[in-house]
């Protein structure tokens, strides 16, 4: 996929950085046919980013779009608008993950539920996470107004299974 905004979190001084963005027409068809959607008509991004300490960053976006999806009973376009927020956690080893594990000072509560993200670049794509939030706020399934399933008479004749045939082949004893 071509939707990508990288940020150089080196960069980052102690004040932060707001970043705005959004995505073109052709990132916005893209994302579509990812999320199965059959359109997506907006998808506009705010991130603040914040330098927590030497090689920790806090990211807080706030996601916003209009999609359309289609209704799973009917097929009928249903146009849904998502606001979303939501924040990450990055903290940058050097070397990655193999390496031998510096100690950090930044501490996470057990019910804050986040984990932190080891990176290891400090070149981040900020779209990354706003695909991943867009395609979980999505509705799997998305139903027109007024549209109920209808599983049909409760009554009806259910067909006869296959096996029943051959039951009726075994000898009687």
């Amino acid at each position: 996929m071509s939707f990508s905004r990288s940020y150089n979190l080196a960069r980052l001084g102690n004040t932060g950085d707001e970043v705005r963005f959004e995505a073109d027409a052709n990132e916005r068809a893209a994302i579509a046919v990812l999320a199965g959607a059959l359109s997506l008509e907006r998808l506009t991004v705010r991130v603040g980013l914040k330098k927590e300490g030497a090689a920790n960053f806090l990211l807080a976006y706030a996601l916003e779009a209009e999609v359309t999806q289609a209704c799973v009973v009917s097929l009928q376009p249903v146009t849904a608008r998502i606001d979303r927020s939501f924040g990450r956690e990055l903290l940058f080893r050097v070397g990655g993950r193999h390496a031998a594990a510096a100690p950090s000072t930044l501490e996470i509560s057990p019910d804050e539920g986040d984990e932190v993200e080891e990176i290891e670049s400090l070149h981040f794509d900020l779209a990354t996470p706003v695909i991943e939030e867009f395609l979980l706020a999505l509705d799997p399934y998305p139903r027109a107004l007024g549209v109920q399933f209808d599983p049909g008479e409760e009554g009806a004749a259910r067909p006869e299974s296959p096996f029943a045939a051959l039951k009726s082949l075994k000898p009687n004893k």
